[in-house]
């Protein structure tokens, strides 16, 4: 099969071209799904549309009956693209400045691969709409896909370019945090800056908002405990001898676990409710709560990790988020990083940059991570 994988290589570098020049934003990817669609037949796949864009191949098994699903996100960014490559993106203010197009290239290579054999256990392939937001992930597990197609594992993996070219980076239990955003509107009473006496102050209150919501984290979670709780937008006032009568504040909150992230939002309110009383003023607090935590099973953990003791990085928990939570809330799921770092070749920049590009060799690697995990459970007896 070498020199298969060697053509599904070269194949792998012009789907990932051909995807990179049309990103699309969550929900809207149609020239995506039906570019993915027109390779999966190709393949001989039997397809389902879901959550509106997104995309289920599957295929049957003659053996175990439960399946393994992989899966791979395929909305871009609102960025403008700035890489200066001759596969540019041709979308007007977007781009695939994730990854999503190298993650989809994997993928189809994967179904290019397995669509020659006969498979002991049935297989499953994700495309999965929107998780730049709002989260196509929680639209699919409310669909019922993965019950319908009796997945018992999923997988699924994201190029990182703080981990160097070569590198699989993965860590046990808590990967990637839950987040949520928050909004606080403070409302008091306006007045002359020679009178304060008169007026009530938004800007103070707001200050004392600020440094009351520093304890909480210090004080009130325990120290082991990773979160974050950020402020990081602040508007008030209109002139520098007028008392503000009103401040807004944007922020948001970061936790590996959902227990400590829901003790975040209690304290909020709490210390909220505490500055009404004091100064006699308003606080309307709004929360987005976004993606839970990404959580490895400790189970598939011990596995990959024997399966790519070669390659494999323990990396440390990211507070940056993921919808693949929402797979791991319903079934074992693994999460894991395919290093992009190169600095050789100049693929520097992070993830969400105008200039985010990756060497093209790295989609191979992500095709042999899969096709471990294949023979590892089953689907496939050699590789």
């Amino acid at each position: 099969m070498a020199d298969k994988l060697s053509i599904i290589g070269e194949e792998m570098k012009v789907i990932r071209r051909d995807l990179h020049k049309t990103p699309e934003i969550g929900l809207n990817e149609h020239k995506t799904s039906n570019y993915i669609i027109e390779k999966l037949k190709k393949y001989g796949y039997n397809i389902e549309r879901v959550a509106g864009t997104g995309v289920v191949a599957y295929k049957k098994g003659t053996a175990l009956k439960k399946a393994i699903a992989f899966r791979a996100d395929i909305d871009g960014l609102r960025v403008k693209e700035k890489t200066g490559v001759d596969y540019s993106s041709r979308e007007d203010g977007m781009m695939h400045a994730c990854g999503h197009d190298g993650h989809m290239a994997i993928l189809l290579g994967l179904a290019n691969y397995l669509s020659d054999f006969e498979l002991n256990r049935d297989i499953v392939f994700l495309f999965q709409p929107a998780e730049e937001g709002p989260g196509g992930a929680e639209i699919i597990v409310r669909e019922g896909v993965l019950k319908k197609y009796n997945v018992e594992y999923i997988f699924g993996l994201h190029i990182l370019p703080d981990l160097e070219q070569g590198k699989i980076g993965v860590a046990p239990g808590p990967m990637m945090a839950q987040t949520g955003e928050f909004d606080i509107k403070i409302t008091s009473k306006g007045g002359h800056g020679a009178m304060p006496h008169t007026a009530i102050d938004s800007i103070y209150i707001a200050s004392q908002i600020i440094n009351n919501y520093q304890s909480i984290i210090s004080r009130n979670i325990e120290p082991i405990e990773g979160c974050v709780l950020t402020i990081g937008k602040i508007e008030g006032g209109r002139a520098r001898n007028i008392i503000a009568d009103n401040v807004r504040l944007e922020g948001t909150i970061r936790a590996f676990s959902t227990e400590v992230y829901n003790k975040i939002k209690e304290r909020m309110a709490e210390i909220n409710f505490g500055l009404e009383k004091m100064f006699n003023v308003n606080i309307d607090m709004e929360i987005e709560d976004m993606y839970p935590p990404v959580v490895n099973d400790y189970k598939l953990f011990e596995i990959f990790k024997d399966i790519f003791k070669d390659t494999v990085e323990i990396i440390k928990p990211m507070m940056i988020s993921e919808d693949f939570s929402y797979y791991q809330r319903e079934i074992p799921g693994l999460f894991f990083m395919l290093g992009s770092r190169n600095e050789k070749k100049g693929y520097i920049h992070p993830l969400h940059s105008c200039y985010f590009n990756f060497d093209e060799e790295i989609l191979k690697i992500g095709l042999d991570a899969y096709l471990r995990i294949c023979k590892y459970f089953g689907v496939i007896s050699d590789y």
